[in-house]
């Protein structure tokens, strides 16, 4: 069995500097689609920053920020953008995060190239159109969230967790 990582997969800094993992390649969500590597590729290459907004619980109505930076990894999509401190709806969205009240990332797209496995049912979603990336309340892939700056453990009380797991069986 893997143990948990340590090391959050996004979060807010003070500034509203966002950075995290908006999706987990290779991972089930809860509407049993999982994407594979290299499925947002020809989406990022053709679509730009520009014209992939950060929402706020996928409400075309409510956009929060602007993406600075969107790569596909060996983990997943991952995403750097920043709040838009004039927009009131940005300002609660970061409070509501640094008091945990919401913390997830989630995506947008419409599937380009997709299979379901028949022995699963599992869609493997090989190429997206990604429309968004939202903050929400619900994520349907669990490790996609994002946290406050305030609210991670300091770097030397992780060191310290580490240190006490290695010593034990």
């Amino acid at each position: 069995m893997l143990a948990p990582s340590l090391r959050p997969l996004a979060t807010i800094e003070h500034d509203g500097t966002v950075e995290g993992y908006a999706s987990l390649f290779c991972e089930i969500d809860q509407a049993r689609d999982m994407v594979m590597p290299g499925a947002f590729a020809q989406t990022l290459r053709t679509r730009g920053l520009r014209r992939i907004p950060m929402l706020f619980q996928h409400d075309p109505s409510e956009p929060i920020g602007v993406w600075l930076d969107l790569q596909e990894d060996f983990r997943g999509l991952r995403a750097r953008g920043r709040l838009i401190p004039e927009v009131l709806r940005a300002r609660e969205v970061l409070a509501l995060v640094r008091e945990g009240a919401i913390d997830g990332l989630s995506i947008g797209f419409r599937t380009v190239k997709g299979r379901v496995d028949p022995r699963t049912r599992v869609r493997k979603l090989e190429a997206i159109d990604l429309w968004e990336i939202s903050i929400v309340t619900f994520p349907l892939l669990a490790g996609a969230r994002v946290r406050a700056a305030g609210k991670s453990r300091p770097p030397t009380a992780v060191r310290e967790r580490r240190r006490s797991q290695s010593n034990h069986p």
